[in-house]
């Protein structure tokens, strides 16, 4: 049976469900128009109290949510989210460009991030490719939802993690991030691709997002995290992830 080429894959994500979260009246609008444009299914949430209330009452495919929001900011609401939902895609939409900021939302749980003001194509781009990517996700981890390594052990299902007696939780990014060291594992991964095939971005973000995720990763998973034994340096080149 022939895989469907991206045409085709884009094709099936018409009719995906977006919650839309975003309190600028003009901004919320003419993005509603031109998500509907692309074939998806948009709800709008004005403030961070009835993006709870909706995300609650309905099943969405992909969250678009602002930082700056009355009642609830963005921060609070994937926080949220996180604790009910693993999986839902969420890009946040940010006027703040401190590295602390985006830091922080992707350590939430955000999958990606698009700073104020931001070109309507790119953002079509990153919504496209984050649908992707959840359609991507699901059937890889049911091949293998628990992976061991060493003293280790990692659910992809639900995030959890295990390193001798310590158990902790990832978030999806970085599950994600993992997962595909460990199906390329001996072989080097370079930022560029991670950042092509975990992000679905080529240069959108720094290559230094990536090293920050490598370095939580080898926070919850090496005996000495300065001495990596899972998760190598490769000087100049990337990563490589061993297996004992």
């Amino acid at each position: 049976m022939n895989e469907p080429n991206k045409e085709q894959e884009d094709s099936l994500l018409k009719g995906s469900k977006i919650l839309l979260v975003e309190d600028e009246e003009s901004l919320a609008v003419g993005l509603e128009f031109n998500l509907s444009e692309e074939g998806y299914d948009v709800t709008i949430a004005r403030d961070g109290k009835e993006a709870l209330r909706l995300f609650h009452q309905n099943d969405y495919d992909l969250i678009i949510l602002d930082i700056m929001l009355p009642f609830h900011d963005g921060f609070q609401v994937a926080r949220q989210i996180r604790e009910t939902s693993l999986q839902i895609p969420i890009l946040m939409l940010t006027a703040r460009t401190a590295a602390k900021d985006i830091v922080e939302g992707l350590e939430i749980g955000a999958d990606d991030y698009i700073t104020k003001p931001f070109h309507l194509k790119e953002l079509l781009l990153r919504v496209k490719r984050m649908l992707r990517r959840k359609k991507w996700y699901r059937p890889v981890i049911s091949e293998q939802p628990i992976y061991q390594f060493g003293n280790n052990e990692i659910n992809f299902e639900n995030l959890n993690g295990k390193s001798g007696d310590r158990q902790f939780r990832l978030t999806k990014r970085e599950a994600m991030v993992l997962k595909y060291l460990i199906d390329h594992q001996g072989t080097i991964v370079s930022r560029e691709e991670l950042l092509e095939n975990v992000w679905g971005l080529s240069s959108a973000i720094e290559t230094r997002t990536v090293d920050n995720f490598i370095a939580r990763l080898r926070k919850y998973f090496e005996p000495n995290p300065s001495q990596p034994i899972y998760i190598r340096s490769v000087r100049s080149a990337g990563y490589m992830f061993v297996k004992f």
